[in-house]
């Protein structure tokens, strides 16, 4: 009997975050604002421009980690201690504890910063703050035995209703013919001019449902996301020694985990996993120039072609590998865009991506009102396919799971 309320609790605390974040519910905003007085939790965010609340301050403060339990940001000697290092080199916990991330004035004296597009000027000022203080963190989530794929997932605070989507298809948490499959969802924290304090007790209200979050304390926004990759892989090669491999994506994917795992189970057989790193390889790519777009990279910032890499709405690498890109990555400057960044770090490996025509980071068709983006076929066919709102995530995984769905041969070749 206490199962069975313990159920129906869990069931409408999922209700109620998913009304207090779709209709801003006021009551559910108040309820979470009493966290305050009891002193747990993680200080809210300060307006600090670029990084977070622990960007100038040496206060003493609280990280989040598993199941709400929290543990004190610790100075001096104490954080020496914290900082000792395990013999193969890896920090035993997370060590980026605070931050001093003051602007590195030497680079305004340079000519070519004072050509560069202002809107770049934060991300160059600041391109040596790598590692940030988390303020929520699961160590757990690789222990307890190997965990045979890692599903990680690039979201936003606000979007909350696609990692709701996530979770209840292709990043379920689960077992499949013995290997065990676990998820979790990087996060910034909430840019300024926003409720960001509102908006961070709702994602550690999150959180606290689900167990599936790691936050780390710098804005989230698209400059930034090469700091998700640093991050994470450091992550990655403090707490994960079980993993076996990786798969990174956006929220806004449909995975077809049976073909995952099945694409895995062929590597593994080949025994060409050490140096896996596969998706829908982008090659001879050049930086995009027009001013309007999303991906434009003045001159003054990069000048020559890119190496290989991956579109980053979902690949998939071996975990040797994830170490071994961890190393080269602290020798790189960061690069504004994530997933040339990565390919920046594969060519100083002296490796290149594999292509794999399953993977199609730009839909099945680049035509976005083609009926073929719609086809169950097709997505039952291939292992990643971009970009889906969480309504078409949910349908098309209910149809592909179908068992009635019949699809001829010839329909996975008409994709080629």
């Amino acid at each position: 009997m206490d199962h069975f309320f313990r159920r129906k609790r869990v069931g409408l605390l999922k209700t109620l975050l998913s009304l207090s974040l779709v209709f801003a519910s006021f009551l559910m905003l108040h309820k979470l604002k009493l966290a305050d007085k009891d002193g747990v939790g993680v200080k809210s965010m300060r307006d600090t421009g670029w990084c977070g609340s622990e960007c100038f301050s040496f206060k003493k403060g609280v990280v989040k980690s598993a199941f709400g339990s929290s543990s004190p940001t610790v100075l001096g000697d104490d954080l020496d201690a914290q900082r000792l290092r395990v013999s193969n080199g890896t920090p035993a916990s997370w060590d980026a504890q605070v931050l001093n991330c003051s602007e590195d004035a030497a680079v305004r004296t340079k000519d070519w910063f004072r050509r560069l597009d202002p809107r770049f000027h934060q991300f160059v000022l600041h391109r040596h703050c790598r590692y940030f203080p988390m303020r929520i963190n699961h160590p757990e989530k690789c222990a307890g035995g190997e965990v045979h794929l890692l599903m990680v997932v690039k979201s936003v605070i606000e979007q909350h209703d696609r990692r709701e989507a996530v979770r209840n298809t292709w990043g379920r948490e689960h077992t499949v013919d013995g290997k065990k499959i676990k998820t979790l969802f990087l996060l910034g924290s909430p840019t300024s001019g926003k409720d960001t304090k509102n908006l961070q007790k709702l994602i550690e209200y999150e959180d606290m449902i689900y167990g599936d979050i790691l936050q780390w304390d710098f804005m989230d926004t698209f400059f930034n996301l090469t700091l998700k990759e640093v991050n994470f892989l450091k992550w990655f090669d403090i707490y994960c020694a079980g993993v076996r491999f990786i798969f990174k994506g956006d929220d806004d994917v449909f995975v077809n985990t049976r073909n995952l795992l099945d694409l895995i189970g062929f590597k593994a057989e080949e025994r060409k996993v050490s140096d896996l790193f596969v998706g829908d390889t982008i090659s001879k790519a050049i930086p995009i120039r027009n001013r309007q777009s999303k991906y434009y990279i003045p001159k003054e910032l990069y000048d020559k072609p890119y190496p290989p890499y991956v579109g980053g709405g979902g690949f998939l690498m071996s975990s040797p590998l994830a170490r071994r890109l961890f190393v080269v990555s602290e020798d790189l400057e960061l690069y504004p865009i994530d997933d040339v960044f990565l390919g920046m770090c594969l060519q100083r490996l002296r490796l290149a991506p594999e292509m794999h025509p399953g993977f199609r980071t730009f839909g099945i068709t680049r035509r976005r009102v083609s009926p073929m983006n719609s086809e169950p076929c097709f997505y039952k066919n291939l292992i990643v396919v971009h970009k889906l709102s969480a309504q078409e995530l949910l349908k098309m995984w209910s149809v592909v799971q179908n068992e009635e769905l019949v699809c001829a041969r010839r329909t996975s070749m008409e994709l080629n």
